[in-house]
């Protein structure tokens, strides 16, 4: 008998103060830890900023084209089909794709070390401006796992 699936409510993200952009926003969310947003937002502030001055682009748009740069198409995903799991390739939609954009760029810029975070932050979207970089080879090595996986892609509609 198949499970009843109930949607969860979708919370609606206010843009920031300085660029009105949702997408920093988000990525103030997800660099704030224990509740301290003051401090996540001087660091993703001063990161675009020092981003910007590096590529010569406007702050907001800099940001924007790393995540389009790093979101990835396709992933796979594990999933169970008669007593076996299987990597199944499946096309990552809307949210999610920013969502692990942003994620691989943080990870990439916490992982550094010898500098403060906004330098680390800058440099790894700079990295990701140009398709460079350590959140760009997470998103080739996605990329590669689905393509490597695409013979079990017709699981996909299980």
């Amino acid at each position: 008998m198949p499970r009843k699936v109930t949607k969860s409510l979708k919370r609606i993200i206010s843009p920031d103060r300085v660029y009105n952009n949702v997408l920093v926003s988000k990525t103030i969310n997800k660099v704030m830890q224990d509740g301290k947003k003051q401090i996540a937002e001087k660091l993703v502030y001063s990161a675009i900023e020092k981003a910007a001055i590096k590529t010569k682009v406007e702050p907001a748009e800099v940001l924007e084209t790393a995540v389009k740069n790093v979101s990835p198409t396709v992933m796979v995903k594990s999933k169970r089909i008669g007593g076996a799991n299987y990597q199944v390739p499946m096309e990552v939609k809307g949210d999610r794709k920013v969502h692990y954009a942003l994620v691989w760029i943080l990870d990439s810029a916490r992982n550094k070390s010898g500098q403060s975070f906004d330098k680390k932050l800058a440099t790894e979207l700079v990295n990701a401006f140009n398709n460079e970089g350590d959140a760009i080879k997470k998103k080739q090595d996605a990329h590669q796992m689905a393509e490597a996986n695409k013979a079990f892609a017709h699981f996909a509609r299980y």
